[in-house]
């Protein structure tokens, strides 16, 4: 008999990078998704404000709220009890202020019991960093492609390509150590600036999103790997199970056997005792029935 999987700790998660074991991380965003991911032995379960994309159908993350975040990362929670959540701090609930940064943590961790919170941004948002692992939150950063900045870094494309961009991510990721993050997320640089910086961290996990294999772990989007977002497919992104080819069969299967009347067939409903029946009948006839 499997025993009982032990709810991911923060100790657990250092254990796994002295040990040399991978740390596995990936995006979520409701109850029975984030069940199938615990039951799977998933470390870390991050959710995204990519949900305005994969969940809600914008175009980019920047429409997402507090409140939507709070109401997902709470779905997660009660399906995953067992990962490290992550919750993904959306647009300016954090830009604008150490405060305003602090407030948001604090709804967090209050409202959906994740285990620690993401930003993105570097040497810029140290202050932040500082202010909520502070206020006692553990502390993710996220640099390279950052998803709320893509505007200004020209769209959703490497980072970090030239010796000197690279070493602004570099500085950037020793900016949020020292500032008390405690893992820094690098999305789609490249595998040597990723490495550079695994080697350099002192006391802080590296996770790569497209960013090679030097990491101390590595993230996907879910929809990426199912095969489940319909607008595109990252090149860094590995379909491990087409479970969008199995939905859309499914769909189309439905609709033909309603339209044929094949489905529902006798097994797929429920009968009544023919002197019960007979009895409504009765009922109905002599005008006895009772509105309640």
């Amino acid at each position: 008999m499997t025993e009982p999987r032990k709810k991911m700790t923060l100790p657990g998660l250092y254990q796994k990078v002295a040990d040399k074991q991978p740390i596995t991380w990936l995006t979520c965003y409701d109850y029975p998704t984030a069940h199938m991911q615990d039951q799977a032995g998933v470390d870390m379960i991050l959710v995204g404000d990519s949900l305005g994309m994969t969940m809600l159908g914008y175009d980019s993350t920047l429409p997402v709220t507090m409140d939507d975040m709070i109401r997902h990362t709470a779905a997660v929670r009660r399906g995953a009890p067992n990962a490290w959540l992550v919750g993904d701090m959306p647009y300016m609930s954090y830009q604008p202020s150490v405060e305003t940064a602090i407030r948001n943590a604090g709804r967090f961790m209050a409202e959906t019991g994740c285990d620690s919170i993401k930003l993105e941004g570097g040497a810029a948002m140290a202050d932040r960093v500082r202010g909520i692992v502070d206020s006692g939150i553990p502390t993710i950063g996220h640099l390279g492609l950052t998803p709320q900045s893509v505007s200004a870094l020209g769209g959703f494309k490497l980072q970090g390509k030239s010796a000197s961009l690279a070493k602004k991510i570099v500085d950037d990721a020793r900016a949020l150590e020292e500032a008390g993050a405690f893992c820094i997320l690098l999305e789609l640089v490249p595998d040597r600036v990723c490495e550079l910086i695994t080697e350099r961290a002192k006391n802080c996990i590296i996770m790569s999103l497209g960013s090679g294999p030097h990491a101390h772990g590595q993230l996907l989007i879910y929809h990426d790997a199912f095969a489940l977002y319909p607008k595109f497919k990252p090149r860094m992104a590995k379909v491990f199970a087409d479970a969008g080819a199995a939905i859309r069969e499914g769909l189309s299967a439905y609709v033909k056997e309603v339209t044929e009347k094949t489905f529902p067939a006798k097994e797929n409903w429920f009968g009544m005792p023919d002197e019960e029946y007979d009895d409504l009948l009765k009922m109905l006839k002599e005008g006895s029935y009772v509105h309640r």
